[in-house]
């Protein structure tokens, strides 16, 4: 409430990386789970059973991951590229929560393609629509459930620490976040500044959850 600059620019960086990481996994995500949804070939089960275990696998495990492969002795590291960011950056925090959060939104979608009508599918196709005609008409009746998946998977990233932390490193002014930022001023004993960015940080994902639920409620009415 104070107006604290350093607060502000932990806010600000958190949104940012936690809202870029969103919108590469919803981009990926997406229409990934609705072709495992809406497609049969070879394989599909072990891809689904891949989605579900990322759904459920550890945080820490992929900052790990990603750790490896972009330090300087992992197979990306020695690579001179604007697209390979370097490790202890927001980039690199980019890249882990793209990695946590792309699971949660495939397998969300997945899940809400499969609950529309098939009469549907068949109806539009039926009408001379095409394949990817007939994938977006089922995408936009089944929007309230793919809206749900990308909450689910923000608020995954947003509430993440340990991975964030082995790649970023919560360097002051540049890869400072707000969960790292609790663990590291609990630990000076600033416990002031602690919990204003647990308060922030519980704000945040309070209105996460009403935002899903009142979706979900919408669903249920439909």
């Amino acid at each position: 409430m104070s107006g604290d600059p350093a607060l502000f620019e932990i806010v600000w960086l958190s949104l940012q990386v936690s809202g870029v990481a969103l919108l590469i996994s919803t981009t990926v995500g997406i229409p990934i789970g609705a072709a495992l949804a809406m497609s049969r070939f070879t394989g599909r089960r072990l891809l689904i059973v891949l989605l579900y275990t990322g759904m459920g696998f550890p945080p820490v495990v992929v900052g790990l991951f990603v750790y490896l492969m972009l330090s300087h002795s992992g197979p990306l590291g020695s690579l001179n590229s604007a697209l390979i960011p370097a490790l202890f950056t927001p980039g690199a925090m980019v890249v882990a929560q793209s990695i946590i959060a792309f699971p949660l939104v495939a397998g969300f979608t997945m899940t809400a393609v499969l609950g529309v009508d098939p009469g549907l599918r068949l109806q539009i196709q039926s009408l001379g629509a095409t394949r990817w005609q007939t994938a977006l008409t089922v995408l936009v009746e089944a929007r309230i459930g793919v809206i749900v998946a990308m909450i689910a998977g923000f608020g995954g990233i947003i509430s993440e620490v340990g991975a964030v932390m082995l790649v970023g490193g919560n360097v002051e002014g540049s890869t400072r976040v707000l969960t790292t930022a609790i663990v590291l001023e609990t630990r000076k004993g600033d416990f002031e500044l602690a919990i204003a960015l647990g308060l922030i940080l519980i704000g945040i994902t309070f209105l996460i959850n009403i935002a899903m639920l009142r979706l979900q409620g919408r669903t249920t009415e439909i």
